[in-house]
């Protein structure tokens, strides 16, 4: 009996350093390559869930994965509705005998996951997104430390070696023998080109796809910006000031480990600073977030996070639109979310910055807030976005309670000529369309 697998992608858009892939490709004699459109219902005022911005990366990645798997002999079918269903449908139309696809443990992904076991043939899953592997924890997941520091000084204590990428498979399982209609041509808004997006991901350099994340890391440490990273970080705009790693990252067109692996590479061959360190501190916050999810799952999404005490909020729509509208009374928070409108990018600055203007100056539901990032980031990824909005209201697992940013500081600190509210202030910027 032939062993005949669907490999559904997910968030792993890539066949570089991907054990799930890889997996699929060595066990299987038939192999089915498959993406799900994911939901996109409206979640606010006919807001869609999937911003144009992630969409017109996502169409980008996709374009690229299917070309790289034709390369190879093989396609991607792309189906839109319910996951469950849909694998269901196809995997009785080829006689599948197997199911394979990374393991995500946010609530609707394992939802997803249980409806699918439900099918009734074998599934397997593979953890895959972070840089540390769960096998190299010190410590078993439902243990981990609460707070960041104590998390951080464990993982550094114990010293773990970054592993070399797995390979990329030279020969693809044949696809299945049956008809199948591998229709790419799916409906979706394109974004606008802004001159002075800090991600221009219209430009064919920024473009979606493993192709261009692997040329963007390499671009990266060739100019030796490790080494002035912590720095520049906090700047409000530009294309250098962070490494844009986390739009690829957030649809796996490149692995964490991967980044860690050739980040280290760099400080091999050109010596480590505090700078080149704190890209990999970066990377293991995200961990962190990950980690979180195993051990907290559905209660990082409760109105009052993990926080039993947390401060009474008095959420109103009103307010809520003028901040989305980048309308508020503050131009430095008007300028930031008509960045994030038209651009679908903000500095990892300014997100905390308009995060605690919504909790703390317009007592609004953070999770509203979230769900606003989810429609228009270009990067968004459900572990880190739901994290940081945790952390800014003080309802995730810092004691020290939540962080209420004052505006004039911030203003004083990172815009003090007023280069970046010009930028996007006194421009022609239409947000009346929201």
């Amino acid at each position: 009996m032939k062993n005949i697998t669907i490999y559904c992608f997910r968030n792993d858009l890539r066949l570089f350093d991907n054990p799930a892939f890889l997996k699929a490709t060595i066990e299987s004699d038939v192999l089915l390559p498959l993406f799900c459109h994911p939901n996109n219902h409206l979640i606010y005022k006919g807001i869609q869930r999937i911003g144009i911005h992630r969409q017109t990366f996502l169409r980008q990645a996709l374009n690229q994965l299917r070309s790289h798997l034709r390369s190879l002999n093989s396609d991607l079918l792309e189906v839109n509705g319910n996951i469950c269903e849909e694998i269901k449908k196809i995997s009785e139309a080829i006689d599948a005998t197997k199911i394979i696809f990374e393991k995500i443990v946010s609530p609707e992904e394992l939802d997803e996951e249980i409806s699918i076991r439900s099918i009734g043939i074998s599934v397997e899953t593979v953890w895959q997104s972070s840089m540390i592997d769960l096998k190299d924890l010190p410590f078993e997941l439902e243990n981990m430390p609460d707070i960041f520091t104590e998390f951080r000084k464990l993982i550094e204590l114990k010293k773990i070696i970054t592993q070399a990428p797995t390979s990329l498979p030279k020969k693809l399982p044949p696809l299945p023998e049956k008809n199948i209609k591998f229709n790419s041509n799916f409906n979706f808004s394109k974004g606008i080109r802004y001159k002075y997006s800090s991600f221009p991901y219209l430009e064919e350099q920024f473009n979606g796809g493993e192709k261009n994340a692997l040329s963007h890391l390499e671009n990266y440490l060739l100019q030796k910006l490790p080494h002035t990273y912590k720095e520049t970080r906090n700047q409000l705009f530009g294309i250098h000031f962070s490494t844009k790693f986390s739009p690829w990252l957030s649809i796996g067109c490149i692995s964490a480990k991967y980044i860690a692996f050739k980040l280290k590479e760099f400080e091999d061959k050109f010596g480590a600073n505090e700078s080149s360190y704190w890209i990999w501190f970066e990377l293991l916050w995200r961990d962190y977030f990950k980690f979180l999810h195993f051990k907290y799952g559905k209660n990082l999404y409760l109105k009052n996070g993990l926080n039993k005490n947390a401060r009474i909020i008095n959420h109103n729509d009103d307010k809520f639109d003028i901040w989305i509208r980048g309308k508020t009374g503050n131009n430095l928070i008007n300028a930031g979310m008509r960045e994030l409108f038209c651009t679908g990018y903000l500095s990892n600055r300014m997100r905390q910055i308009v995060a605690s203007y919504l909790i703390y100056d317009l007592d609004c539901d953070w999770r509203r807030g979230a769900q606003w990032f989810e429609s228009q980031l270009v990067d968004y990824d459900v572990y880190s976005n739901h994290g940081n909005w945790l952390y800014i209201a003080g309802n995730g697992t810092d004691p020290r309670g939540g962080r209420k940013f004052n505006t004039t500081k911030q203003n004083l600190e990172h815009d003090p000529n007023n280069l970046y509210k010009e930028l996007w202030l006194e421009h022609s910027i239409n947000v009346s369309q929201i």
